[in-house]
């Protein structure tokens, strides 16, 4: 292996800023994306990589391109790193830069929507794959890099539906890298789970009526009862919250009203009020059987006749072990403690495509190398600086190696 000269470093950390730019500019933005622009962009990274690219599809219109960097053992079970290429919507009247234009400000930060949320992490694979290759690297496990579509939707039609084929079956994952967060001190921050999603719409009807009258019943007092213990309940984990402070959110259970609907008039009780409830569940903390029977007495209890629909209703998915039985976390740990990164180790607090790879038993991680950096995914004036970009590339240099080269004990 040759080690990178000063004038082929400069070089390629330009090119690394300059690829990281043009693919934030591609405006992959919800609702309605045109993924075909994305999909150029990455086929001409594969070809200026050497490496075969694949596009599959699980739905017409939503591709996930793979590019393959085949080891010298590839019948091992391989190192995924994934990423999405969707962004979500902005709102261009409460930023300061143009949202898709890439701009760069005097402090050397990039601004742009996925920033943070995921494209720097994308391109940090393709440009860490780059390096290694250039300096002679060769690894025994083959590395996919994956970039989906809708994970911010869910991912319905990129990985939760790619999982189950034969396509991704053939690439014979043994571990998935995949996004985690900014962190605003030194440490690093690694997701070894995520909490499960449950969206449910608690319809309360009752009885009708003049806005005059004290009627038994009705479907206010239902849904008063029913936020009252809600709000109980969610009073009760901030308390936890406060009385741990090595806790994070992603180890309590958040419930949180998003949506009222019903009534047609200020002077009629309706016949039905809606509320809609975006609740959090701990991985393993929480009993989610219980948890579900908790909830439908509190419904049985605010008055007849109250129904849950579910939006989403997702099971629990067992954290990936950080132990001395996965040998992927240990050459993940070893290699940071080479570089000197302290990890903190968290349940992450919404949802990634992680999950639908965790549900099929395949260990996977959540590390997007951002520390020292406000978390602004999502948030108007998305950046990331460029310092911190090139060293998120020399970090992944560093690991990518290793788990690449780990010795076959679990398969």
């Amino acid at each position: 292996m040759s080690s990178l000269t000063e004038t082929q470093k400069k070089e390629l950390d330009t090119l690394a800023v300059n690829n990281f730019r043009e693919y934030l500019k591609i405006p992959s933005v919800h609702p309605n994306i045109n993924y075909e622009p994305c999909v150029e962009f990455l086929k001409k990274q594969a070809t200026s990589l050497g490496l075969p690219v694949k596009i599959y599809h699980v739905k017409p219109t939503k591709p996930i391109v793979v590019i393959t960097w085949v080891g010298t053992q590839p019948n091992l079970p391989t190192i995924m790193l994934n990423s999405h290429m969707d962004v979500v919507p902005v709102f261009e009247d409460n930023w300061t830069h143009k949202p898709f234009a890439a701009d760069i400000d005097e402090q050397n930060n990039i601004y742009a929507r996925g920033t943070q949320d995921m494209k720097s992490v994308g391109i940090q694979y393709l440009e860490a794959v780059r390096r290694l290759k250039q300096q002679g690297v060769t690894l025994k496990r083959t590395i996919h890099l994956s970039f989906v579509p809708e994970e911010e939707v869910g991912g319905v039609d990129g990985m939760q539906q790619f999982v189950h084929t034969k396509d991704f079956q053939n690439l014979n994952v043994g571990l998935a890298l995949d996004e985690g967060m900014a962190s605003p001190s030194e440490e690093f921050i690694l997701f070894n789970g995520e909490r499960c999603i449950w969206h449910l719409h608690i319809h309360c009807p009752g009885n009708p009526g003049h806005g005059s009258l004290l009627l038994e019943n009705t479907a206010g007092e239902k849904v008063a009862y029913l936020l009252k213990k809600f709000y109980e309940f969610r009073n009760q984990e901030k308390q936890k919250l406060k009385d741990n402070p090595s806790w994070t959110i992603g180890d309590v259970t958040t419930v949180n009203l998003t949506q009222a609907r019903g009534g047609v008039q200020t002077n009629v009780i309706p016949p039905e009020l809606t509320i809609a409830i975006d609740c959090r569940i701990p991985p393993e903390s929480v009993d989610i059987k219980k948890w579900e029977e908790t909830i439908n007495q509190w419904c049985k209890e605010a008055g007849s006749g109250i129904w849950i629909e579910y939006e989403q209703k997702q099971p629990q998915v067992p954290s990936t072990k950080l132990d001395n039985s996965n040998p992927y976390w240990l050459a993940f740990k070893e290699a940071s403690d080479k570089l000197g990164i302290k990890l903190k180790i968290q349940i992450f607090p919404g949802g990634t495509d992680s999950r639908y790879v965790r549900a099929l038993g395949i260990p996977a991680l959540g590390f997007s190398p951002m520390n020292n950096t406000p978390v602004l995914l999502h948030d108007h004036d998305e950046y990331l600086g460029i310092n911190t970009f090139l060293k998120g590339i020399e970090i992944y240099c560093g690991i990518l190696p290793v788990l690449a080269n780990v010795e076959n004990r679990t398969g």
